[in-house]
């Protein structure tokens, strides 16, 4: 019976209408019931029976988000164009678009508004607008818009309708298969958007709250904790059941199972660790007698004890590294003594392109000359740090990667700190325009410094 009812409804506009805007353009929709009471100022008027049959539909065309689709609460309100979700879950339909879209439509729907929530863009539009400050309502379609083509790309077909109206990356001259911060990069507003202006999935999905929201102190949201429990149930569905999930899901899911740290943590966790390991920074004294004295009468055993590393900073300076990056390097080198107890005596700082240049003693990183601007070859560097007296126990080496290494791994701990690329730069060998670097040897410890994710 509910199922007819449906059927019913989706037939009375006359004709399918996918995702009815403001002015009666094109508009995707967005939905997702339960069985738990709607709420909102248009309770009455929603056909829950519809919302259910869309559901199962989705469920059954995507079964590893069923738990997701499930976690979504419905709250029905007239303010709302279509349909869209704030970042607690909960899913704000309008009951005429609800009214006038098909069942198989409104799945899509589900799943597209779900993906939003399960991928964090609205928390990953507030750290992207963080960067160029873009906090204007254009700047927040720009991301509702990248972030659709992220999911659309691929969240539809194999028993999924695609609802009409959806942005692809195609309509915009994107490639397929990227991130919304790469769309971000490589679109403006303009003509080729300018029938998009309509759209509106919600803080859920670009982070920027809106009238209709309830907030955090609402009914029916879920809490942070219940939100990192829905997250992953889902990545174990998509990774227990290989094959089942999309290129984009599957990424997703194990995302979700190791998340990004960011890279600055990574890099004091390297180095603490470096510093730490067996063998480094021992020696004795006899300013505190060890305990085992008593042991031994008549004598004085000294104690063991851990002082704190000797670092040697080697900083590419070479034509490839930016002004920036730079910048960045004199940051880390303070990071660094703060890391080895404020002791800057114990860190060296050696500047090197083609060669390397002499050992600074830190005494302010804002004062440290980083010479250079040629060729790379850290190898210099290298060679110069492990020839001071006394020599380092850790050497930290900053660098864009496009040197060669050596060949041999050095007698102490090693941290590369690698400014990122997009690619190998083929071309930074003077003696050979088309050599292709090599990636960082196994024994040394990996962070890129800049991205989300950190090291490897």
């Amino acid at each position: 019976m509910g199922r007819a009812r449906g059927r019913r409804a989706a037939r009375r506009g006359g004709r399918p209408v996918a995702h009815g805007g403001p002015g009666g353009g094109p508009r995707r929709g967005r939905g997702r019931p339960v069985t738990a009471p709607v709420t909102g100022d248009a309770a009455g008027a929603l056909d829950l029976d519809k919302l259910l049959a869309a559901r199962l539909y989705a469920v059954r065309a995507r079964p590893y988000l069923a738990t997701a689709l499930f976690a979504l609460h419905p709250v029905a309100s007239r303010r709302v164009p279509t349909m869209a979700v704030d970042r607690h879950w909960r899913c704000y339909a309008s009951p005429l678009f609800v009214d006038r879209t098909p069942v198989e439509d409104l799945a899509g729907v589900w799943v597209h508004e779900v993906s939003h929530l399960l991928r964090d863009h609205h928390g990953r539009s507030d750290r992207y607008a963080r960067g160029p400050g873009a906090f204007g309502p254009a700047e927040r379609l720009r991301m509702n818009i990248a972030a659709d083509c992220e999911i659309n790309d691929d969240v539809f077909g194999d028993g999924l309708e695609r609802p009409g109206g959806a942005v692809l990356p195609g309509d915009l001259g994107l490639g397929p298969g990227e991130l919304m911060e790469d769309y971000l990069r490589q679109f403006r507003l303009g003509p080729v958007t300018e029938h998009l202006a309509w759209l509106d999935c919600g803080s859920g999905a670009d982070g920027a709250e809106r009238d209709w929201d309830l907030g955090p102190d609402g009914a029916h949201g879920l809490s942070a904790q219940e939100r990192d429990a829905v997250r992953f149930r889902v990545a174990q569905g998509i990774t227990g059941r290989p094959g089942t999930g999309s290129r984009q899901w599957r990424r997703w899911a194990e995302e979700a199972f190791h998340p990004p740290q960011p890279w600055r943590d990574l890099l004091g966790a390297a180095l603490r660790s470096a510093a730490s390991a067996s063998g480094a920074g021992e020696d004795y004294t006899y300013g505190r007698p060890s305990r085992r004295s008593a042991a031994v009468p008549g004598a004085v055993l000294p104690a063991l004890r851990r002082r704190p590393p000797r670092v040697t900073v080697v900083v590419d300076t070479s034509a490839s590294v930016g002004d920036t990056e730079l910048g960045s390097a004199l940051l880390e080198i303070a990071a660094i003594s703060r890391a080895v107890g404020g002791r800057r005596d114990l860190v060296g700082v050696i500047s090197c392109d083609a060669a390397a240049g002499v050992v600074h003693p830190l005494c302010r990183a804002e004062g440290i000359p980083l010479t250079g601007g040629g060729g790379t070859d850290l190898r210099s560097g290298f060679a110069r740090a492990l020839a001071a007296r006394p020599g380092p126990d850790v050497v930290v080496v900053l660098t864009d990667g496009q040197t060669p290494w050596p060949d041999r791994r050095p007698p102490c701990r090693t941290v590369v700190g690698l400014f990122p690329r997009p690619y190998p730069v083929a071309g930074w060998d003077e003696d050979d325009p088309d050599a292709v670097p090599d990636p960082p040897p196994a024994w040394a410890r990996v962070v890129e410094i800049g991205t989300p994710s950190g090291g490897r």
